[in-house]
């Protein structure tokens, strides 16, 4: 199945933000055979270019977990670590849990694409300068 295109910064939807206040924590991406849920932990309020995110992720389906984003520009980056199962945890969504770090280079919307032998999902970040 072909990755779906990134999104331009003139669509990139309001459900890109990271959380503020009033709103929860985490975010539900899209699935096709599968649910996507990220939990991420910025040190800033803001996700800027070039800082490194935490992300715990929650996917359903079975097999192994592989995940990247695609930039703006076309440009495809890996965690800067992991991902790394999680074996306990008190976050209450549906799948296995992995923790990854990112380090996004350029500014623009992002979009995660989570893949594992039986499902798919993405999920779109806004990255600031």
């Amino acid at each position: 199945m072909a990755e779906p295109p990134a999104p331009t910064a003139s669509t990139c939807p309001p459900t890109a933000q990271l959380a503020g206040p009033g709103t929860p924590p985490d975010l539900q991406g899209t699935g096709d055979g599968a649910t996507l849920w990220a939990l991420p932990f910025p040190t800033e309020p803001v996700l800027a270019a070039g800082k490194e995110l935490k992300v715990a992720w929650r996917m359903t389906g079975s097999g192994d977990f592989a995940i990247s984003a695609t930039g703006p520009d076309g440009n495809v980056v890996k965690p800067v670590w992991g991902p790394e199962p999680h074996g306990r945890s008190n976050w209450e969504r549906p799948g296995d849990e992995w923790g990854t770090g990112w380090v996004f280079p350029t500014a623009g919307c992002w979009t995660i694409n989570a893949t594992r032998t039986s499902g798919t999902g993405s999920l779109v970040l806004r990255v600031a300068e």
